[in-house]
């Protein structure tokens, strides 16, 4: 199955692009164990993040059994905008941030297979607002459980330009 990924806007800041998806970048609450991110030099190392929204995560379960492949796609893309937050907190504008590496990890049945499927979502929001700065390395990995029975998690190495 091939499946082309949306050009971003030709014109416009990672912002403007951003906004005309509809989206914002979340505020991440602090947590007492680990921080959101850890820049050393020019590279930003981002915590896994869940598809959080306002406090809710948005989806539990396991891929292939309780939760749609449609469904586990959306909770990605939430995924993602909370490690770009995190990723602007680091170096303090969208602009600034240039995706590396992205590890996503997709709790779910040990026959699912779509763990890519998964991940392109995310993949696709990254370049949509980022443009060449959001193409990144990526690897997608099936998981037993993830936090929170989450169904979805992503891990991101980022560098600030």
């Amino acid at each position: 199955m091939s499946q082309s990924v949306t050009p971003q806007a030709s014109t416009g800041s990672a912002s403007d692009r951003l906004r005309a998806l509809g989206l914002d970048l979340p505020e991440l609450r602090d947590n007492p164990y680990y921080v959101h991110h850890r820049k050393v030099d020019s590279s930003i190392y981002i915590s896994g993040q869940l598809p959080y929204k306002d406090g809710w995560l948005l989806g539990q379960g396991v891929v292939g059994r309780d939760v749609e492949l449609e469904t586990a796609r959306e909770l990605a893309r939430h995924a993602a905008l909370n490690a770009l937050a995190a990723a602007v907190q680091a170096v303090g504008d969208l602009e600034r941030v240039r995706i590396v590496q992205m590890l996503v990890f997709v709790a779910s049945t040990p026959d699912f297979g779509e763990q890519s499927s998964v991940a392109n979502a995310a993949s696709e929001l990254l370049i949509q607002v980022l443009g060449e700065n959001g193409r990144h390395a990526r690897t997608a990995i099936g998981v037993a459980g993830l936090p929170a029975n989450s169904p979805v998690e992503i891990q991101m190495v980022c560098t600030a330009v």
